[in-house]
């Protein structure tokens, strides 16, 4: 039996979040998930190794850097970038995965990957998460034990050239409180399913149904 244009499967909306490293969008997107069920998370592929209390299948695809090369080579990455001298790439597979579960998908990503996706996917809105200052940006790098402090100070130092492109994003979200943070993304998700784009299968199916009444 061939489906009909309303049984075809769901085109997800792809909810970019991106930050400089230490402004919280890994807490913001878990926050997320847990408040909003129509939601799933993209599962990014990395040649780093994983931190502790890290799930290989949940956290990332924790792959070689030959296997990440080859994934390249086959055209299967939506978007990949060299990020603190590791790799990371959002499979394609990820959106036909969300669309099989009639659910949005949700991607943390660096701005490189962020610009890929808005241009090779028009059904995307992206968000950057601001910290409240340079000064808590560096505390909150520096309170982190899962890393050295050789990559603490990698990261503070790309913090800025990450900054220079928040004018490319369609949202900015200050974390300065996090409760403040969270509900300002959640409105942005949820507002997002009400765009023209997001909304334009209901119109195409409100337009045959017209023409079939008549």
């Amino acid at each position: 039996m061939t489906p009909t244009e309303d049984q075809k499967e769901h085109r997800p909306v792809i909810y970019i979040i991106s930050s400089p490293s230490g402004a919280g969008k890994s807490t913001l997107c878990r926050r997320l998930l847990d408040e909003l069920s129509g939601l799933c998370f993209a599962v990014s592929h990395t040649t780093r190794k994983p931190r502790r209390g890290e799930v290989n299948g949940r956290d990332y695809h924790f792959v070689t850097d030959g296997v990440f090369r080859e994934m390249i080579s086959s055209s299967q990455f939506l978007e990949w970038a060299e990020v603190h001298g590791n790799l990371y790439g959002t499979a394609e597979s990820e959106i036909e995965r969300a669309g099989k579960s009639s659910k949005d998908l949700l991607c943390d990503v660096d701005y490189q990957g962020a610009m890929e996706i808005k241009k090779r996917y028009s059904r995307s809105v992206a968000v950057f998460i601001l910290p409240p200052s340079v000064s808590e940006l560096r505390r909150r790098l520096e309170g982190r034990g899962t890393d050295s402090a050789e990559t603490r100070l990698l990261r503070f130092r790309n913090a800025k050239k990450e900054l220079e492109h928040f004018d490319q994003f369609d949202f900015l979200v200050v974390n300065d409180d996090l409760e403040k943070a969270a509900q300002c993304l959640k409105s942005i998700v949820i507002s997002g399913k009400c765009d023209n784009t997001a909304g334009s299968g209901d119109a195409e199916r409100l337009l045959r149904e017209f023409e079939n009444s008549e």
